[in-house]
């Protein structure tokens, strides 16, 4: 028998690809943090000799899933603008804390309360975007998920930067800080059109390709941003950044609530990756990204959950399904965005935008093993006639049982299990309750708001 580090054995596998596949009774042997072997849970037993099994007799096992767009630092600001329209939203919450406390003490304590919540919802991979990313990496690194930072650019001071040229430098030495971590990743991410220059612009297209990095960017969110960029550059956001040669495969388009027909043909034409953050843009009042054209046209579409101050739960488990049932009701097609498909966008999808999915988004041989359990036992997911639609639209983040990121079992049993796990999940949230009063603080008396949103 081969020795291996790990054999998972469930009820049903769900690899991604080949697309609407589901194994029963099957086994992953993984070793060296990779998916070494994929085969019937019977053959599996005679086969290997694991280091470490897990039995998992009523799950469905599938890749982790991805948030494709976060600022998880925001967790320490879930709730403090409930119900609010966008700009009172941004002018008088968001921009007066962000002014006022944050710093990478919050930065650090904040990404980690996320990094919890999101392991527990089966998410084994975050693409974030805020000030302090060696902080943010640093934090997402200490639960044992996979990071993937932004080196920002904004053209606006704040606690963190003076200047988009700081924003850029302290960024790129954060990446040079943290190259030697296989499990931390990097993007250019210029903020949003309408609070970068043209001149940064030029600049991050010509870092992304000297570096090889995507460009994550908020990009045509609201009715509004269109209208600010037709009086002030004569063309809508994306046409701005065509001319700016920033339409390319590498582009991570977050949002494209307001999207024309031959918009979305020129990003399909591009290979641009749209992420899709249904529950944000429906709690701001957004608008809806036309995900079904934009699927049918071929262009990639991943799902994130934007900040918890615009969205409270990091749950990529919910807004998959969500992104599902809207794109049947705007598009009044039932058979568009069907489970197979929003479970994609959530994974695959992912990895495609980050440019990782030769690595993870997918159970295959060779990949590393990134993976999420979901039990399937409870009377709620009961009967099981379909495991994928189950997932999808009956299961949810409580139904996530164990994560593993590159074979390291960081969630057994819904217990964060690397190192000094439960001493770890008690120290996460005794770091976050001091921000609580601070933030409360602030509110009662607000300072003066900074120019832009992240």
């Amino acid at each position: 028998m081969q020795a291996v580090d790990t054999l998972i054995e469930t009820r049903w596998l769900i690899p991604v690809r080949p697309r609407e596949i589901v194994l029963e009774h099957h086994a992953i042997a993984i070793d060296a943090g990779r998916i070494l072997d994929l085969l019937p849970t019977a053959s599996a037993r005679l086969r290997y000799e694991p280091a470490r099994r897990f039995v998992l007799e009523d799950h469905a096992l599938l890749p982790g899933l991805i948030n494709a767009h976060g600022h998880s630092a925001m967790s320490l600001l879930r709730g403090v603008a409930d119900d609010l329209p966008l700009p009172r939203w941004l002018s008088e919450r968001i921009w007066p804390l962000e002014r006022a406390i944050v710093s990478a003490d919050f930065v650090y304590d904040g990404t980690r309360l996320a990094a919890a919540e999101m392991l527990r919802a089966g998410v084994t991979c975050c693409n974030d975007m805020y000030f302090y990313p060696a902080e943010a990496a640093q934090a997402l690194r200490s639960l044992g998920m996979r990071a993937v930072v932004g080196i920002l650019a904004i053209d606006f001071p704040s606690r963190y930067a003076n200047d988009a040229d700081d924003y850029l430098r302290q960024g790129l030495a954060a990446r040079d800080a943290l190259i030697s971590d296989p499990l931390v990743h990097f993007t250019i991410a210029p903020h949003a059109p309408y609070s970068v220059t043209d001149g940064t612009l030029a600049r991050v297209a010509t870092l992304a390709e000297e570096l090889d990095l995507p460009v994550h960017m908020h990009v045509q969110e609201t009715v509004e941003e269109i209208a600010r960029s037709l009086q002030q550059h004569g063309c809508r956001p994306l046409q701005r950044l065509e001319r700016l040669g920033l339409v390319s495969e590498r582009l991570v388009a977050v949002h494209a609530t307001q999207m024309l027909d031959a918009e979305i043909q020129l990003l399909a034409q591009r290979g641009v990756s749209v992420v899709h953050c249904p529950a944000s843009n429906l709690k701001l009042a957004s608008g809806f990204a036309p995900v079904a054209k934009l699927l049918a046209a071929g262009v990639g579409v991943a799902i994130g959950t934007d900040g918890a101050a615009s969205n409270n739960r990091l749950d990529i488990l919910g807004e998959a399904r969500l992104a599902a049932l809207l794109a049947k009701g705007i598009s009044t097609d039932a058979s568009v965005v069907p489970d197979w498909q929003a479970l994609e966008c959530a994974t695959l999808g992912g990895a495609k935008a980050l440019g990782l999915d030769e690595r993870i988004g997918s159970i295959e041989v060779g990949k590393e093993a990134d993976l999420t359990a979901i039990d399937l036992s409870p009377f709620e997911t009961q009967p099981c006639y379909e495991p994928i639609s189950q997932v999808l639209h009956s299961a949810g983040r409580e139904n996530v049982t164990h994560v593993w990121v590159a074979g390291e079992a960081v969630l057994i049993d819904r217990a964060i299990a690397i190192a000094n796990g439960p001493s770890l999940a008690e120290e996460v949230l005794r770091s976050a309750a001091p921000w609580h009063n601070q933030v409360r603080q602030c509110l009662r008396t607000p300072p003066a708001s900074s120019p832009a949103r992240l």
